[in-house]
């Protein structure tokens, strides 16, 4: 296996784990909290009246951690991080999604920011993590550019509530995801489907990636980094010549430069992917420069490459797909280790010369874990950070500005359209009792960052 020393990385590289609300807290209506559009879309039936999720699972319940809280910070603690990345649910600070600011919800995460605090975990907070407010999905969510200040408004109430404590924030995990996903695909989400609502939601969430950081600056009272988070892959084109490069250009501008280039002040690549050209009905005159900001850094989310379809018309559009080759292992959501891809985006966002400062804020692998007799063995979990690791002390080697690194995730938790079956944690859950169980890669790092690596759940 490959060595890794944490001296290798310096003594201000920031260690750290991530969750998301809708995939641990649960609580789903508790203390006032509005329902998401993923109580919602969990709720609900699909096409036929088939269930959306894999064992018609919700997040109702998840892993408890909205009564959990400070076992689950002790567990960060106990493996020697220094960091907790944890998201701020929107419906259950602003039920509504507008106007009045839920008290209750306000106090949960103040009191969750002062756990991590008392324990030595420095909170870093990512304010959207796809739980929008069902009532503003009415309004037309995403695709409402009005949103762009509502999203404004709930930054603000936010950060003027826990900025005197919160130094790190992300104003938007993974746009790429809930865009394509929910509004263009429909598979996450509101399950909305169309290249029209896509545009118009790409659109405004650069608007609000832009407008959320000036609002998160004005509100905080503490020296503040506001960066946002961005899913990013090297893509490779399934075949040769011509035809290949321009898939490969197509999906590299749809996967990684459409959220990239606008905050960074160099418009839409809609000339090298057909389908952002649909963005030009929602773009307004001083668009480009209302979506222009200054980032203090960039989080960059990387599991896996991305294939690019073979386009047998240039100038159409497919969505890249994950990767299925079998010379190379495979997690058990059937993606690709490909360790070599993190240097490769690393490289590649380096490239703009415009970030002073990158962090890994997502990267893991699911699979099928299992505790025996009180341990759970996950050596591939092990290879796998061991692999990217080495990847990332590389792109420093290299001069690339990256000093942090985020597990996903702290725990076992529900995935999405996956519900509860894949595994991704650090830390085992039996979701009938909510026991946690650190697995053997928790201790590794424990071993690695000088955690005592042990905690007693209550179960």
């Amino acid at each position: 296996m490959t060595e890794i020393d944490r001296a290798d990385f310096g003594k201000d590289f920031c260690w750290g784990v991530a969750t998301a609300a809708y995939q641990i807290e649960g609580a789903w209506d508790t203390d006032g909290k509005g329902p998401s559009v993923w109580d919602e879309f969990t709720h609900g039936r699909g096409p036929l009246g088939l269930p959306r999720i894999k064992d018609h699972a919700t997040g109702d319940v998840a892993t408890d951690s909205y009564h959990r809280y400070e076992e689950d910070i002790a567990l960060v603690a106990a493996m020697g991080f220094g960091a907790y990345r944890f998201s701020i649910s929107w419906p259950r600070v602003m039920p509504s999604g507008t106007g009045g600011v839920n008290a209750a919800g306000i106090d949960y995460y103040s009191r969750v920011v002062d756990a991590c605090l008392a324990a030595g975990v420095e909170p870093w907070v990512t304010l959207y993590h796809w739980d929008l407010p069902a009532a503003l999905e009415r309004r037309g969510g995403w695709t409402n550019r009005d949103i762009v200040g509502w999203y404004s408004d709930y930054v603000t109430a936010v950060v003027g509530a826990l900025g005197d404590r919160v130094r790190h924030w992300m104003v938007f995990n993974e746009p790429l995801s809930f865009t394509m996903l929910g509004y263009l695909l429909g598979a996450h989400a509101p399950g909305r489907f169309g290249p029209r609502a896509f545009c118009a939601a790409v659109h405004h969430v650069n608007l609000a990636t832009a407008e959320g950081t000036r609002a998160a600056r004005a509100a905080s009272s503490v020296d503040t980094s506001v960066g946002t988070t961005q899913y990013l892959t090297p893509v490779l084109a399934s075949g040769i010549g011509p035809l290949a490069d321009v898939a490969e250009r197509n999906a590299d501008a749809f996967l990684n430069r459409v959220f990239l280039e606008p905050n960074l002040g160099l418009g839409y690549p809609w000339d090298d992917c057909g389908l952002l050209r649909g963005i030009k009905r929602f773009h307004r005159p001083g668009d480009d420069e209302l979506a222009t900001i200054d980032l203090d850094f960039l989080g960059v989310q990387y599991y896996t490459r991305l294939r690019a379809p073979w386009l047998p018309v240039p100038g159409l559009w497919t969505v890249p797909h994950f990767g299925r080759d079998r010379s190379c292992e495979l997690t058990s959501l059937g993606w690709e280790v490909r360790p070599e891809g993190l240097g490769m985006v690393l490289d590649r966002v380096h490239t703009y010369g415009r970030y002073d400062r990158i962090v890994v804020t997502e990267g893991g692998a699911s699979f099928d874990d299992r505790v025996v007799h009180g341990r759970v063995t996950d050596n591939r979990r092990i290879s796998y950070f061991q692999r990217h690791l080495a990847e990332l002390r590389s792109a420093r080697d290299r001069g690339v500005p990256v000093d942090g690194y985020f597990c996903w995730s702290l725990l076992d938790n529900f995935e999405w359209t996956f519900g509860y079956r894949p595994r991704f944690g650090l830390v085992h859950v039996d979701y009938g009792t909510q026991k946690r169980t650190i697995k053997d890669s928790g201790r590794w790092f424990a071993n690695l960052l000088g955690g005592p690596g042990d905690v007693v759940s209550t179960g």
